[in-house]
């Protein structure tokens, strides 16, 4: 059930579900208000499962987040500027606006997630688990997803509202307004440090579900974002160094349902086609094609010709995460959504939030940018894997250069390029080079790199300020 009401008061369902062999069960069976209090094991678990199945959706994962992480780089671009209102092709030439419907999707379903979670944390300390660790675990799970999902709103929006608390007044909120961005930093730090220590080793990881690797990986981009590079080091490196994850031998190997739950991934969100009436599978699919390739194609995050030619010769990323369909249309498309057969916005691959390619990479950044020595070597696994030789660069300056060109070719489509380019501080001048170099009348300063906050929270809250430029 899905309600529509003022995002950080809404009243949320929570989804009684069966069991599933190899997937988290995300088909409601029953629906129970969320102001029945939960008084067993059994209902705290539906809740933590409806905390999961938020993930799936159009906002988020489903699509809109992932759009949100891409387009606004060079690498991918959208097909039809006007498609769907302008959604997405208003992030290509940073004319979004407050009203646009993904900048209101993104932040309405993420307080919702953040309202699922907090039910299941305000409420799971007074229920007797008959596994104390299972407890604890859950704990850990709903402490990680809510650290990714402020994680992501911070760097969407700058401050936003902070919300800890089970929301049951729809006044509660009114007249808060927004936290500043180091508060919501501190507290995703907080949030990832109790993930951490309650989350199960990775040895014990079920898919869909994060493990002690996936907060520490989290953690660690987190830290980077801070310019804590140092920090991030010492995180990442047991974790590269444990074993209990690994590139898969190919490029080949990674995306699909076929490939689902490889050792490459620490934390993915599930899809699954043909299940409850088509409608647990993923839009991202058929809508990341270009029109008229397959059923409801918008040609949203296509790779433009432009950066496909960027890749080596040999270069097996080429044709494995990049498609053309030049009798039906000539763009290029990631292959790494798999259209289902069961029809359009049904699509069944997992979405890969973070895998060991991730962390590799990431190490070798953290490691060039504090002075650290063998960078090249968690940069060179990446470019082997892809059948590549090793990098020639040798300068901090160059690897800087070489590890920002491998992250582009290895997640291409996946949600990275943006949230790249603000990391390192780069988003400023390289997008104002690419406009210059496309002859394209577009220029961005500080103020493009955040979204505006929705329209609809700024009118039902004046307190909820609008960012700047908008």
């Amino acid at each position: 059930m899905n309600i529509k009401l003022n995002i950080i008061t809404i009243a949320l369902i929570s989804l009684v579900l069966g069991a599933c062999s190899d997937k988290l069960d995300l088909s409601p069976i029953t629906e129970k208000a969320a102001n029945n209090f939960y008084t067993s094991e059994q209902e705290i678990e539906s809740a933590v499962i409806g905390a999961y199945a938020q993930l799936q959706n159009g906002g988020l994962y489903g699509l809109d987040l992932i759009g949100a992480g891409e387009i606004s780089g060079e690498d991918t671009f959208e097909e039809i500027a006007a498609n769907d209102g302008g959604r997405f092709g208003q992030l290509d030439d940073f004319s979004t606006n407050a009203g646009n419907d993904l900048v209101g999707d993104i932040w309405k379903e993420s307080y919702e997630g953040i309202q699922r979670i907090n039910i299941v944390l305000n409420r799971i300390t007074d229920i007797e688990y008959e596994n104390s660790t299972i407890k604890n675990n859950r704990i850990g799970e709903m402490k990680f997803l809510r650290g990714l999902l402020y994680f992501n709103l911070v760097r969407l929006y700058g401050g936003v509202p902070l919300a800890l608390e089970e929301t049951t007044n729809p006044s509660d909120y009114f007249g808060q307004g927004r936290a500043t961005v180091s508060d919501i930093y501190a507290q995703i730090e907080l949030d990832l440090n109790d993930a951490i220590q309650n989350l199960p080793p990775d040895t014990d990881k079920l898919a869909g579900r994060p493990a002690k690797g996936a907060a520490q990986a989290l953690f660690a981009d987190v830290q980077m974002n801070l310019g804590n590079y140092s920090e991030a080091v010492t995180i990442l490196g047991p974790l590269v160094n444990s074993g209990n994850y690994s590139l898969m031998p190919s490029t080949s190997e990674i995306f699909g349902v076929a490939n689902e739950g490889n050792s490459e991934i620490l934390f993915e969100v599930q899809f699954a086609s043909g299940v409850d009436g088509n409608n647990e599978g993923e839009p991202a699919a058929s809508q990341f094609r270009p029109s008229g390739t397959t059923a409801n194609a918008k040609g949203h995050n296509l790779p433009s010709a432009e950066f496909v030619a960027l890749y080596e010769l040999g270069d097996t990323r080429k044709d494995d995460y990049v498609g053309l369909d030049a009798a039906a249309n000539p763009f290029y498309f990631s292959l790494k959504y798999e259209v289902s057969s069961t029809g359009a916005d049904d699509g069944g691959s997992d979405h890969i939030i973070i895998r060991f390619a991730d962390v590799l990479l990431k190490y070798a950044e953290a490691l060039n940018e504090s002075g650290g020595s063998n960078a090249a070597q968690y940069l060179n696994m990446v470019r082997n894997r892809a059948g590549l030789a090793n990098t020639t660069a040798t300068t901090q300056s160059e690897l800087r250069d070489a590890i920002e060109m491998e992250r582009r070719f290895e997640f291409i489509g996946e949600g990275h390029r943006w949230f790249d380019l603000k990391r390192t501080g780069e988003a400023i001048q390289t997008m104002n080079a690419w406009f210059t170099a496309n002859s394209i009348n577009v220029t961005i300063d500080v103020d493009n790199l955040i979204l505006p906050i929705p329209q609809s929270q700024i009118d039902t809250d004046p307190a909820i300020t609008p960012n700047p430029g908008y």
